[in-house]
């Protein structure tokens, strides 16, 4: 053989072999390929079931968050459609307890000790609403007496109206107090201001700017001349219960028994609105009743006031102009009133002013956020018995924290009950410095 040949030979051997050994490689590559995609299919079905079981999942807690929110809006619907039923039904109770402090310049004993601080009174308050019919009610409890200040029913028997039935408050003057202070205006004390008697009232609310009160009172709170109580001044309203005659003290209990009965009472108001934080409400108060002597009627009584209350911002302003009258049959030109154990004796006839100033401040200090300073002055003049004029001056503050409120008043006065005087009286000028401090709750 040439060696051509035997050259021609070894290539040909050589590519047989080369392509032997690549045919060998192919066939390993194409079985690790579809190894791999074998592999790649598991992991590919691997995730696909993960994926599955996940969006199952959240599916599941999808729902559960829409089943709780679901029960959250179902029970946010019942306490919205509960609530006003809620709070228009059923009756409330709270009340009071309350302290007093104070020294004067009219008992020598109280000075030398520097004041007197007592217990003053223990109260309870009752209100709401059941069936539309309203509940209001107070009773009293002194360390000398136990009283009943009010107690009424009320009912709205038509829109902007409603009735009151009971031992009601009596519309008169500015309301519903024509002052500021714990020692109220002169008028409390001959029965023309925070005055109760047995009886019904009509009362139309603020519309139209327009307010009106009526009320017909068949007797005063204790039942009148033939009440069932036996200590006629027990009571927290002034009210007449006898004539007084010219051997009687001041102070005595009256030997002729006298008590109102069949009284008319109106109060109408009209409110200026001057802009959003000023109004003023400008008003006329009458009154007119019968007296009697448990036998026959023993004469007639009446009052009338002009009033005024402004409001201006932060300011309170208010004033008070009017007469009452006592006619007795008997012809006596003072008669006996009684409260909180206690007689007096009064004019049968008198004019009385009273003008009152008031700042409200509103502040953060601690427990503290309201502050009230104020100054009244009220004066009953030409009186029917000549007695000289009775006046009284209050100046001080009230303190809103939290159920804390109290009083803080200094007060002048002459011929003023609990001053060291009395309507008849013509006494000096006293003074007295005062505090109460009461928890309401």
């Amino acid at each position: 053989m040439t060696k051509l040949s035997k050259l021609t030979l070894a290539l040909v051997l050589g590519g047989v072999t080369s392509t032997s050994y690549a045919s060998d490689d192919l066939d390993t590559l194409q079985s690790q390929l579809k190894q791999l995609k074998q592999q790649m299919q598991l992991l590919e079905n691997k995730l696909a079931d993960e994926k599955t079981k996940q969006q199952q999942i959240n599916k599941q807690h999808e729902q559960q968050v829409a089943n709780i929110s679901k029960k959250s809006d179902q029970k946010v619907v019942e306490v919205a459609a509960a609530e006003p039923e809620k709070k228009d039904e059923g009756i409330k109770v709270g009340g009071a307890i309350r302290f007093n402090y104070s020294t004067n310049t009219y008992d020598e004993d109280t000075q030398d000790r520097g004041g007197d601080f007592d217990f003053d009174i223990f109260r309870i308050n009752v209100s709401g609403e059941i069936n539309d019919i309203s509940l209001n009610g107070e009773i009293r409890f002194y360390d000398y007496m136990t009283v009943v200040k009010y107690a009424y029913l009320g009912y709205e028997f038509a829109d902007g109206w409603e009735g009151q039935a009971g031992i009601a408050p009596v519309p008169f003057g500015n309301g519903p107090y024509n002052s500021h202070s714990y020692f109220f205006s002169t008028n409390y004390y001959v029965g023309l201001e925070d005055d109760f008697d047995l009886g019904v009232v009509v009362k139309r609310k603020l519309k139209d700017n327009w307010k009106l009160d009526l009320g017909f009172f068949k007797n005063d709170e204790l039942g009148g001349i033939d009440g069932g109580s036996s200590d006629i001044n027990h009571r927290y309203s002034y009210d007449i219960i006898g004539s007084r005659s010219a051997e009687e003290g001041t102070y005595d209990a009256p030997g002729s028994r006298i008590g109102e009965y069949n009284t008319f009472a109106g109060r109408a108001t009209y409110q200026i609105e001057h802009s959003k934080n000023i109004t003023t409400d400008v008003g006329v108060s009458l009154l007119s009743g019968g007296l009697h002597d448990g036998n026959d009627r023993a004469g007639n009584y009446g009052a009338w006031a002009f009033h005024v209350d402004s409001t201006i911002n932060n300011w309170n302003i208010q004033f008070q102009h009017g007469e009452y009258d006592y006619d007795l049959d008997d012809s006596s030109d003072r008669f006996v009133v009684g409260a909180y154990a206690y007689y007096d004796t009064v004019s049968s006839e008198a004019t009385m002013t009273n003008f009152n100033v008031a700042y409200n401040y509103s502040l953060d200090w601690g427990p503290v956020t309201d502050i009230q300073f104020y100054n009244d002055y009220g004066i009953i003049y030409d009186k029917s018995d000549d007695s000289a004029d009775t006046w009284m001056n209050v100046t001080g503050m009230s303190v809103a924290a939290g159920g804390f409120f109290s009083y803080f008043d200094f007060i002048q006065a002459r011929n003023q009950p609990f001053i060291g005087g009395t309507i008849i009286g013509d006494g000096d000028t006293e003074r007295r410095f005062n505090i109460n401090i009461g928890y309401y709750f």
